[in-house]
């Protein structure tokens, strides 16, 4: 399987687990700091709602801040109706998106960790493949990606109890994939663990 096709199977999977849920379950916060499932989903498929020229004055009419525009983008499509949020994740053109600069693996990465903000949050089962999971948490460590979350690794044994993946030395963090992504992505769990 490709990476384009690992993105596709994960935004299917956080299509597939949302949309049979109970509308309170779109109202319920996800990992994503300040954002609720709707938002977050909202984010996620924004490329799908968006082209490159709509993009660009979006972004131009936000001062060029990326995150303000994020945030209230995610704020206004928030609202959409749930078929569409649920359309927008199986969308040939989201699947097909790459983050400027990021790739097929950015898009992964994307997919990856706001789909387990999402399911993390309310309960729903991991919101990727095994094999996603594993290249996800291979560039979130060997890749050094976990740095762009502020998230402080060394001394730490990190291991995934529900698959064949470990990394690092020192104190062990032991946990199934989906969660060890949202911790080294700098989440807290909603039992309280994080890595802060």
């Amino acid at each position: 399987m490709d990476v384009h096709d690992l993105v596709s199977d994960t935004l299917t999977r956080i299509a597939d687990g949302l949309e049979d849920q109970p509308d309170a379950v779109w109202d319920q916060p996800s990992l994503c700091t300040g954002r609720r499932v709707r938002e977050d989903v909202a984010h996620v498929t924004m490329p799908a709602r968006m082209d490159d020229d709509q993009f660009a004055q979006q972004m131009a009419a936000m001062g060029g801040d990326f995150q303000r525009f994020s945030d209230h983008t995610a704020r206004r499509d928030g609202s959409l109706p749930v078929g569409e949020h649920l359309a927008n994740l199986r969308s040939a053109r989201l699947a097909a998106w790459e983050p400027p600069g990021g790739g097929a693996m950015g898009a992964l990465h994307h997919a990856v960790v706001h789909g387990l903000d999402i399911t993390n949050a309310v309960g729903l089962d991991r919101a990727c493949s095994d094999e996603a999971a594993l290249v996800v948490l291979d560039g979130l460590t060997d890749g050094g990606a976990a740095q762009f979350f502020g998230t402080e690794l060394t001394g730490m044994r990190l291991v995934a109890d529900d698959l064949d993946w470990s990394w690092g030395e020192g104190r062990t963090v032991a946990a199934p994939a989906g969660e060890l992504i949202s911790l080294i992505c700098h989440r807290e769990l909603p039992d309280g663990r994080s890595l802060r």
